[in-house]
């Protein structure tokens, strides 16, 4: 089911509805169905591995807490672990892994034809399966008590709100929410209804927009100079920025109107100085999360220096790998990988050039400089995220630094002005909502305002979605992840 469907605005009020109207001992009942309707809405039979994934890390839980032999806690913590990333091997990366031996062995001229997994990746398996090692992992430190509740265990990792595309929930956050109960207050509801709508906003009347524009030109290489591939990958860093925080924004608002609280997953990436300050603000539950359960046990800052770089760019080049089972998913890991290293690396170098040069006399400029400059290596990055294979990409990178003509016959990509206005329009607004956030919270700025003034620019909104907004359902980027 996707939030941006007549099935999810149907669903929504009717669950939202019996929650606050049935006994609080009953509600999590009811978000557990909801929640399993909401995946099943998909494919059915996938529910399966979703519920075998849960009692899996229910069951070897309970038995890392239930015995005091260390090495049988490992046995349990290595057997969820095992068990769930196989689960994601299996439907994500087994064709993968035998097209790379394939092409592999063609170098050597040994042949190799393998068995090809006609089978749909399971949606959300990499954000549920993720959750449930944190879970596992936390419970092994003893973080968090094992639930003994499994009903109680199976809601928290099929929450329907966060359950397809995150954020990916800690269970120390977000289980023992379930416990509270949660009575209907109107301004909660109406900040969580009000997140939802800028969440729609970015999804159907941005993203998506600019999804018209950027499919065009990504999917016609050949056919446009690198103006237009570079104004194509511009385009796709508000996309792909707008589609994902937008599902973050419903999901995040969808629970706050019931009264749980998830964890905010950006904060305005594209103004970071510096690659780092990026990954600090960008799917914050996932850096997090690598942070968490893979930086720190292969040392943290606890080791050398280059040991350290080394174990940042495996962080990055896995994330490449989690994101999809291509190899421009891994060159993009791999180019994050070296911006982070190189950033850090020089950091008291350009620190010093800075001081010598004079700039920290004009912070104003430095800072749009620094941003500008991180902005641009992300766009850099996202070609190879976006191009449908590796030698797109690198055509596109050729054209822009070596065909950077206009050519008036594409005819504004060829998707005609209103789109291409609608488009550069909708940036701008979010650019300027940016801007506001960076001094009060939208909420507290709409608070300010005069009561007429906070309903006429709702109705602006909606009005908003309802013109110019794309209801052609498209899913969100990161469903196929």
């Amino acid at each position: 089911m996707l939030f941006n469907s007549v099935h999810f605005l149907i669903f929504f009020p009717i669950v939202t509805a019996l929650y606050f109207t049935i006994k609080h001992k009953y509600r999590w009942i009811l978000l557990l169905l909801a929640s399993y309707y909401f995946y099943m809405s998909w494919k059915p039979e996938y529910a399966l591995l979703l519920l075998f994934s849960t009692i899996i890390t229910f069951y070897t839980a309970i038995g890392i807490s239930n015995t005091q032999n260390q090495k049988l806690k490992q046995f349990y913590l290595w057997m969820s672990i095992i068990i769930n990333l196989s689960m994601l091997f299996f439907f994500k990366y087994f064709n993968f892994a035998n097209d790379s031996v394939k092409e592999f062995l063609a170098l050597f001229s040994i042949h190799f034809e393998p068995f090809v997994l006609n089978v749909l990746l399971p949606v959300g398996i990499s954000f549920y399966t993720f959750q449930a090692i944190s879970y596992s992992v936390d419970v092994y430190n003893n973080k968090v008590n094992p639930e003994r509740n499994f009903g109680m265990y199976a809601l928290y990792h099929s929450f329907f709100p966060q359950l397809v595309a995150g954020p990916i929930e800690r269970a120390g956050n977000l289980l023992h929410q379930f416990y509270e109960e949660h009575r209907f207050e109107y301004k909660r509801v109406a900040d969580g209804l009000k997140l939802m709508l800028w969440g729609f906003f970015k999804k159907v009347v941005v993203a998506d927009r600019l999804a018209i524009i950027v499919n065009t030109v990504y999917n016609n290489v050949g056919d446009y100079t690198g103006l237009y591939l570079l104004v194509g990958t511009i385009f796709f860093a508000f996309q792909i920025y707008c589609d994902f925080s937008g599902y973050s924004d419903i999901a995040i608002g969808s629970a706050q109107i019931m009264g749980f609280r998830l964890m905010d997953n950006f904060k305005r990436p594209y103004f970071s100085k510096s690659i780092p300050e990026f990954w600090r603000r960008w799917h914050i539950s996932l850096s997090s999360w690598f942070r968490d359960y893979l930086y720190i046990p292969l040392g943290g800052s606890r080791i050398s220096v280059p040991r350290g770089y080394f174990n940042l760019f495996i962080i990055f080049l896995v994330s490449g790998l989690w994101h999809g089972a291509k190899w421009t998913f891994v060159i993009w890991g791999i180019l994050h990988g070296t911006y982070m290293i190189f950033s850090l690396a020089t950091k008291n170098g350009r620190e010093y050039i800075v001081n010598k040069a004079g700039l920290g006399k004009f912070p104003r400029i430095h800072h749009l400089f620094k941003i500008a400059f991180v902005f641009s290596l992300v766009c850099f990055s996202w070609i190879f995220f976006r191009a449908n294979n590796a030698h797109d990409a690198l055509n596109i990178i050729s054209k822009i630094f070596t065909n950077f003509s206009f050519d008036f016959s594409a005819h504004l990509l060829n998707i005609g002005w209103p789109t291409l206005i609608i488009a550069l329009s909708s940036i701008a607004l979010l650019e300027f909502v940016h801007l506001i956030q960076s001094h009060i919270s939208i909420r507290e700025f709409l608070d300010s305002k005069a009561l007429y003034m906070r309903w006429w620019i709702l109705i602006i909104i909606i009005i908003s979605i309802l013109l110019f907004g794309v209801f052609e359902q498209t899913e969100f980027i990161y469903f196929q992840f």
